[in-house]
């Protein structure tokens, strides 16, 4: 990163916000990923050792939104929506066009919602934010979570555990299972074998 918080191999003409902290030996592709970021924390973002965001990721995180990425995450190209935290952890692999979402945004119900539709032209910046409740995200360490699948807010997907791609994950899930499904079912326990190369 340079003075101005570029990145010199970056194909987009951003910067990396002030409030977005990562180790020297993290990896950020693009400022891209930065686009819909509206953080005002003063850590909204943190990369911790060797941590990783690739092509397609993007933090649409909200004003008082906080995301945490373990040493050696990787997360290739999924859209996190926050408004309170997201934590992913230690060796955990996030896959493309996963959608981590700690909260809905929209009320569920229809006359709300319809209210917060015709407001939206009116705002300067065409967010909603903080409208309805968010509630954390936390996914554990050694964690896999297959392509195209959602976490739902409030989850925690418990250490060494497999997602499998496209899954619907809207209840916490044990560590060392693989769960799969809309919504996601467990599968499986991992074996003790599994569990031992998982450490």
């Amino acid at each position: 990163m340079t003075a101005r918080r570029t990145l010199q191999w970056d194909w987009y003409p951003g910067t990396v916000p002030e409030n977005v902290v990562a180790d020297e030996t993290a990896y950020i592709e693009t400022t891209f990923s930065f686009h819909l970021y509206r953080s005002r924390l003063p850590r909204g973002v943190e990369y911790a050792r060797g941590a990783a965001t690739y092509l397609g990721t993007m933090f649409d995180v909200g004003p008082g939104g906080r995301v945490k990425l373990g040493e050696c995450a990787l997360v290739h190209g999924a859209r996190i929506i926050c408004d309170a935290e997201v934590f992913i952890g230690d060796y955990a692999l996030i896959s493309w066009n996963v959608v981590l979402m700690d909260t809905y945004r929209f009320f569920s119900n229809v006359q709300q919602r319809r209210k917060q539709l015709e407001q939206i032209p009116s705002r300067q910046l065409r967010f909603i934010d903080g409208i309805v409740e968010a509630k954390p995200i936390r996914i554990e360490r050694n964690v896999w979570i297959g392509f195209e699948a959602c976490v739902l807010p409030g989850v925690t997907i418990g250490e060494g555990s497999v997602v499998g791609a496209k899954s619907v994950v809207a209840e916490n899930v044990p560590p060392f299972t693989v769960v799969g499904g809309n919504p996601a079912r467990v599968i499986r326990e991992l074996s003790r074998e599994e569990r031992k190369s998982n450490a």
